[in-house]
């Protein structure tokens, strides 16, 4: 059954409709807390972390209401990447982290992602039993006067997370004649990821970190590479690196100004672990990930497995299998070695770890060669066409067409109002037919 709040990664929307309200947000407060303050004994705490949207500062009270109502103290954490989040809702031993952001949406959205004691994100069902308390009445949840929560702000939390960053790594790694292009979106990652890269010795030339607000994701960061690939060029850097507006989410950028994607880190990552017996089990993608990807880690015989779309599915799959290694094509990548979910910094340390010695970008980054694979998203008011009758015999019309030849996949957005249609083929002509049928069915 589907669930009546969450998507894919957490609670999204436009603010000040729908779910993306003050009164909503106190609900999913009170709910989450209510739930996880009866789970375990731990401190009786919430830790909140935000990305730099203007929302931010209307939702973050009506939130931080919801848990103080029903006896959770709460420590705001202000802008935060999402691992850094996890992180710390880990190492503080908090009951529960939350952290208020639309990802790499534009401004006008936001939302919410919950992480449990552990560090994870909610499981399904966790997630619907959450939802039963946000639709009961609120008189049951709410404490009485002598109980209410205690609220405080942490001005440390990025140096906090800098620092768990930099256990990961010997004490001697250092990036002193690197010069690396940053992106980070204008978002979560503004603060913490040019600090660490610069304490160890890059040069950087920073972009998308002056947010206003306004700007998170707009023409920067990882949904816009070009960035990167021009600045690379112009500065003759070693490397880009560019974040989504929560920085858990990576795409790269080669010295030649070649667009690095979540498929390629990931196939770097798995050959360099396997040589350094560091891979455990093999590597879950996504039904997005690239059959080039998959092909390569069969040559290299590492384990290959789908889950779906979502970098919790990839997680939840990893900790089933007892895998340390997946992630997504768009950059979401778990390092399980090191953390619980997508850390766009944390993955950038690793590959940066692994261009120490002079070696290029180029040479390290472009491990194999990827089928040509088109991404096509078709916004929609109503995601729910996919499964009228036209549009299920358009989609079977293009896989018949397609037959052996490549893959066709056709999926609701997670996040946004948008059908999502992915074609893979070596017949780039056959990608464009297929998907040409299946849009002509989609009104848009």
């Amino acid at each position: 059954m589907k669930n009546k709040y969450f998507g894919t990664d957490g609670i999204r929307g436009t603010v000040n409709q729908g779910n993306i309200t003050g009164e909503k947000f106190f609900k999913f407060g009170l709910a989450s807390g209510t739930y996880f303050k009866n789970q375990k004994k731990l401190k009786q705490v919430a830790i909140i972390a935000k990305d730099t949207r203007l929302s931010g500062y209307t939702l973050e009270p009506a939130l931080v209401s919801g848990l103080v109502s029903g006896g959770m103290h709460v420590f705001t954490l202000g802008p935060l990447p999402t691992n850094g989040l996890a992180m710390l809702t880990k190492s503080m031993k908090a009951n529960m982290g939350i952290m208020i952001t639309a990802s790499h949406n534009p401004f006008h959205d936001n939302g919410l992602k919950l992480f449990g004691p552990d560090g994870m994100k909610l499981s399904d069902q966790i997630e619907k039993k959450i939802e039963k308390l946000i639709d009961a009445k609120n008189t049951k949840q709410l404490t009485n006067p002598k109980s209410l929560g205690r609220v405080k702000r942490l001005e440390d939390g990025n140096d906090k997370y800098i620092k768990i960053l930099r256990k990961n790594f010997p004490k001697n790694f250092h990036l002193k004649g690197t010069k690396i292009v940053l992106d980070c979106a204008n978002g979560a990652g503004y603060k913490a990821a040019p600090k660490l890269l610069k304490e160890l010795g890059a040069k950087v030339i920073s972009l998308g970190i002056r947010p206003n607000g306004f700007n998170i994701n707009e023409k920067c960061g990882s949904m816009h590479p070009s960035k990167i690939r021009s600045a690379v060029r112009k500065f003759k850097a070693h490397v880009g690196i560019s974040f989504d507006g929560d920085a858990d989410r990576i795409i790269m950028c080669d010295e030649k100004g070649k667009i690095i994607n979540g498929d390629q880190i990931i196939a770097m990552l798995a050959k360099r672990w396997k040589l350094k017996r560091i891979l455990k089990g093999g590597v879950v993608g996504t039904l997005m990930s690239n059959y080039g990807l998959e092909n390569f880690l069969k040559k290299e015989k590492i384990k290959f497995y789908r889950s779906k779309v979502g970098d919790r599915y990839v997680k939840e799959k990893m900790k089933k299998l007892n895998f340390n290694l997946g992630g997504e094509q768009s950059g979401h990548i778990i390092l399980g070695k090191f953390a619980t979910t997508g850390d766009g910094l944390l993955v950038a340390l690793e590959v940066l770890f692994s261009l120490r010695k002079g070696k290029k970008a180029s040479k390290i980054l472009n491990v194999f060669n990827p089928l040509p694979q088109i991404l096509e998203n078709i916004t929609v008011k109503d995601k729910g066409i996919i499964n009228k009758t036209k549009c299920k015999n358009a989609i079977k019309k293009a896989t018949k067409l397609m037959g052996y030849n490549g893959r066709i996949l056709v999926r609701k957005s997670g996040t946004e109002p948008k059908v999502r249609i992915m074609a893979e083929s070596h017949n780039k002509s056959l990608i464009l037919k297929c998907i040409k049928i299946i849009k002509k069915s989609i009104k848009i």
